[in-house]
């Protein structure tokens, strides 16, 4: 039987599988249970899932304001234009759309080639300006040509002044009469201004008065107190000329207020330095006279000084005669013959005779009057009292009590000494220009201040508001992250574990020999030992090995047994 065996072994030869060869990882794979294999395909989609979430929200996650401040019938015009472009938004309360920040800049482009928004933020509105005046119709009549350049006139108002920060729309309404031929029956143009003032946002008085002055300059012949500047409230916020004597209280307060501010900045640069910051206050009341007074008065003088010469006004004279045959009379000589003296006019107020008395004829009489007027100095003076005089200064100071530390370290409050608040009241009066003819007052005393200790409010790491920003902006991609980890170690991980090939003490080996009678196979350094199985996965390579080569088997058991009866 032996022989019979030897025989058929030295036949055909015997290719002895190695007994460490193992499948390959799909082998593997397909011999796992179908539990591990739907596991595994379900991690391998979350994790798909994960990645391609964290990489749209990376790609769109940064938005900016596209337009803000937007009326909903805009905003919902500029949402349906953004579903047509299939562009991403968000909208926020207040009437804000966020698109995505790389395409902010082209999207405003585009809405406003179509118009959009009509109104509010980010556009003109439905102002239309001198645009209107490139389409000219053949049939178009003097009256189409004056109302299209007045509304042309209007939207480019309107633009002007929605380019401001604080407004957020703006309205224009001009009244332009049609000019005639009488220049007496013109009628002077007008215009009201309705604005739309952004949240929280007002206008002071030099910005009105900058909208009254470009709308009156823009219109000829218009004047700054006929243009009217509403609010969206419907309130009068300009200045017209029937306000003037009433309309000055702001500005009053305003000037008082800057008055007292600057001579508290006085009080405080000067005795900052001197007392420490942090340890004065001072108040300052200013009486601001804001009456006007107008005075004219109007003088006569009489010529005054020797060298004057008065001048003549007006002259009359009237000479009557009643000349009868007349002797002569008197004393024949020169002084008869002697013309009449002319008149003069006293210059100091001394008197003199007009003439010298002449002889009267006989049997007639005469009669000469002159009256003679003369200018006289005037005076016309006319007065008006300054607005806004200083009348009266009141200054309030308190400065803080000193600290001062005694030799033992310790600290204690201490008023400011007498002396020293005397000087410190001599420099307040010439900072603020004291006078005791209009009354001022200056008051400085020293006080210690009182300070409120705030205990810092112990707050929670987790309750900070920065690490609140920090958690709701990361929560996302947290989350994808999050989802993705449990995928991978929970899922994929044990799957691709028990798919990983077991590790083997035994290096595989290949045994191709002719097995003969005569021959002896290798000692125990080429073939790998049998040992007795010590778990059941080299039991079934055994028993696979013996199914599969039962004459290599044979072989070896005889081989053994013939070494042992040989040993």
């Amino acid at each position: 039987m032996d022989n019979a065996l030897s025989a058929s072994a030295a036949a055909a030869p015997v290719m002895i599988t190695p007994i460490n060869a193992q499948p390959n990882f799909v082998q593997r794979l397909n011999g796992l249970p179908l539990r591990s294999k739907l596991t595994m395909g379900a991690g391998l989609a979350a994790l798909a899932g994960a990645v391609l979430a964290i990489t749209l929200w990376s790609s769109q996650g940064d938005y900016r304001p596209l337009f803000s401040g937007l009326a909903d019938k805009d905003g919902g015009a500029v949402i349906g234009q953004l579903s047509a472009l299939q562009v991403p938004y968000k909208h926020e309360a207040g009437g804000t759309i966020l698109v995505p920040a790389g395409q902010v800049y082209e999207l405003r482009m585009k809405l406003a080639a179509m118009g959009l928004p009509k109104s509010g933020s980010g556009g003109t509105g439905n102002a239309v300006g001198f645009e209107l005046m490139d389409k000219s119709s053949i049939g178009q009549t003097q009256f189409n040509e004056r109302l299209n350049f007045q509304r042309g006139l209007e939207g480019e108002l309107t633009r002007t002044i929605t380019a401001m920060s604080d407004v957020a729309d703006a309205r224009v309404h001009l009244a332009i009469p049609q000019q005639n031929g009488f220049f007496r029956e013109q009628q002077k143009p007008s215009a009201s201004v309705v604005l739309t003032l952004r949240g929280g946002r007002t206008l002071d008085r030099n910005q009105i008065a900058g909208i009254v002055h470009l709308v009156s300059s823009a219109v000829p012949e218009l004047n700054p107190k006929a243009v009217s500047v509403l609010d969206q409230t419907g309130a009068l916020i300009s200045q017209t000329g029937a306000d003037a004597a009433t309309g000055l209280d702001s500005q009053q307060l305003l000037y008082k207020q800057q008055v007292e501010a600057g001579f508290n900045k006085r009080i405080f640069e000067l005795l900052e330095p001197v007392v420490g910051r942090d340890n004065l206050r001072s108040s300052v009341t200013a009486d601001v006279d804001f009456s006007q007074t107008e005075a004219t008065a109007e003088e006569y003088r009489p010529n005054q000084g020797p060298n004057t010469q008065a001048s003549v006004r007006s002259s009359q004279s009237n000479e009557s005669n009643n000349a009868s045959n007349a002797t002569p009379t008197g004393v024949p000589g020169a002084a008869t013959n002697q013309p009449p003296v002319p008149a003069t006019a006293p210059v100091n107020g001394a008197s003199a005779p007009l003439q010298a008395a002449q002889g009267a004829g006989a049997g007639g009489n005469s009669r000469r009057e002159q009256v003679t007027n003369y200018e006289l100095d005037k005076t016309v003076r006319v007065t008006r009292g300054a607005v806004g005089n200083v009348k009266r200064l009141n200054a309030a100071i308190v400065v803080n009590h000193r600290s001062v530390t005694d030799a033992k370290g310790k600290t204690t409050q201490q008023p400011v000494p007498a002396e020293e608040i005397t000087r410190l009241t001599d420099l307040v009066k010439e900072a603020m220009g004291f006078s005791a003819e209009r009354g001022d007052s200056v008051k400085v005393i020293s006080a210690p201040f009182v300070v409120d200790k705030t205990e810092p409010a112990d707050v929670p790491i987790w309750k900070q508001p920065w690490l609140l920003d920090v958690a709701r902006s990361a929560i996302v991609p947290l989350a994808f992250v999050a989802i993705a980890l449990i995928a991978v170690f929970g899922m994929i991980r044990p799957a691709i574990k028990a798919a990983a090939p077991q590790p083997s003490e035994d290096k595989a080996e290949t045994v191709d020999e002719v097995v003969d009678d005569e021959e002896l196979l290798p000692g125990g350094a080429g073939m790998p030992r049998l040992e007795a199985p010590i778990h059941n996965e080299k039991l079934e390579r055994a028993r696979a090995l013996a199914r599969d080569n039962p004459v290599a088997v044979a072989n070896i058991m005889r081989d053994w047994m013939a070494g042992e009866t040989a040993a």
